[in-house]
């Protein structure tokens, strides 16, 4: 009995190893891929075939977009959002630019901040200012700051200059130079 299995053993190894020797091929290949386009393109060429239906299968035998052949169909994306983006994208996108325009220091108004130290006997002033939330911020000349498109535009031992503009009810601009100190309190 045990040499009976071995046999059948040794069979059918026999047999699965003979079967290795061909490949079976998985579905069509490229070329008649190619000679079924052809045949296709041909066919339609020739008026068989009706309707829309015909154009449709005529560009894409022939490797296009049916849209865009034909001519018939025309899609001009301005001004509407990318379908493939999502929703919460685009509005996170915009309210992240609209933050970017202002800084940090440009939400409190000027009384709202303090000076904190400053250090100014280097290559560039700068001076530590800390909002009323408690968080500290480092500017130098030309840093935005305040709610009224002020700039720093000078800063001294225990001062920092700060240029504001104003638009009056009439349209007319003005500007005005706010003085910051460090408050005695601070220890400064």
């Amino acid at each position: 009995m045990k040499v009976r299995f071995q046999a059948l053993g040794w069979v059918l190894a026999a047999w699965l190893l003979a079967g290795c020797g061909e490949e079976m091929p998985l579905g069509p290949t490229t070329e008649e891929f190619n000679q079924e386009r052809q045949a296709l393109v041909s066919k339609l060429e020739k008026g068989q075939g009706k309707g829309p239906a015909r154009k449709q299968a005529a560009v894409a035998a022939a490797g296009g977009s049916f849209a865009s052949a034909t001519g018939d169909f025309t899609y001009d994306p301005t001004g509407r959002r990318d379908p493939f983006r999502s929703y919460e994208w685009e509005h996170l996108k915009r309210e992240f630019a609209d933050s970017a325009q202002s800084g940090p220091l440009e939400q409190y108004d000027l009384a709202q901040l303090a000076i904190v130290g400053v250090v100014w006997d280097v290559g560039r002033a700068r001076a530590l200012v800390r909002d009323p939330s408690g968080m500290s911020y480092v500017v130098a000349a030309g840093a935005r700051i305040g709610k009224n498109d002020g700039m720093v535009t000078r800063i001294d031992d225990n001062l920092v200059v700060v240029r504001e503009r104003y638009v009056d009810l009439y349209g007319n601009e003005s500007s005005q130079d706010v003085e910051l100190r460090i408050r005695a309190s601070d220890g400064g």
